[in-house]
């Protein structure tokens, strides 16, 4: 056990309440994950905390999932804490003894978001055999669910790529890398197509980034204008492309 003595609050913080909510979790956030701390304060009584309680992946995964939603729809810096805090149910306290600052929370709501969507897709890519029928069923995600990622905010991939351009180093770097996941898993199917002789030959990088391009920019202007007809009008365009490249 680790007894640790206050002579008296830090002058930084303006009442009892907030200094729980931030010295002490930053405090466990600090020790090995099966010390007890006992924490005496000059403040009529003993405050005990088990590290299981302040920081647990169960704790961060709830964060997660609960402000993944808010984070695609209102973006990095329109998210507050008082947003994180509402959808939680949780102390600042709580949120911070489980993740340093808001970003670490934004990167970790966009791999959830990210994961979820690409699962969907994945899904019904794997369910087909030849080339042509794998990169139909990436478009059919987009068409059958738009209503669906438009009521979620729009593409994750998308809004965060927005978001991440204004100088947010953490988030540029999970979104590129994500975009160039998705380019190269399209550039892999085309090239086993060709290789199975299931398609004709074609530049298989510059068709994968018109297709990411397109269905992105056409979510992007769909969800803008209410007007999912932009995207299914160019997702038919891309279904006819994939067909024509059949052998």
């Amino acid at each position: 056990m680790i007894c640790i003595e206050f002579k008296s609050l830090n002058d930084n913080f303006n009442s009892e309440k907030e200094y729980h909510h931030f010295v002490l979790p930053k405090l466990l956030f600090s020790l090995r994950p099966s010390a007890w701390c006992k924490i005496k304060l000059d403040i009529s009584y003993t405050v005990r905390y088990i590290w299981g309680m302040v920081r647990s992946e169960k704790t961060r995964q709830i964060i997660i999932e609960k402000t993944a939603s808010i984070f695609n729809k209102k973006g990095y810096t329109g998210t507050y804490l008082s947003d994180l805090v509402r959808a939680t149910g949780l102390t600042k306290g709580s949120i911070y003894g489980n993740f340093k600052d808001k970003n670490e929370v934004a990167v970790e709501a966009f791999r959830f978001n990210y994961k979820f969507q690409t699962e969907q897709v994945m899904a019904l890519i794997q369910r087909e055999q030849r080339a042509d029928r794998k990169l139909l069923a990436f478009l059919d995600h987009y068409k059958t669910r738009y209503s669906e990622i438009f009521k979620n905010g729009g593409c994750a991939i998308l809004n965060t790529a927005v978001d991440a351009d204004d100088g947010n180093d953490a988030l540029k770097k999970e979104v590129t890398e994500k975009i160039n996941n998705w380019i190269a898993r399209i550039s892999a199917i085309l090239k086993d197509g060709i290789k199975n002789s299931e398609i004709r030959h074609v530049d298989t990088k510059a068709f994968a980034c018109k297709m990411v391009a397109m269905v992105e920019g056409s979510v992007l202007l769909s969800k803008t204008l209410n007007q999912p007809e932009i995207l299914l009008s160019n997702i038919e365009f891309l279904e006819k492309e994939i067909t024509a490249l059949r052998k």
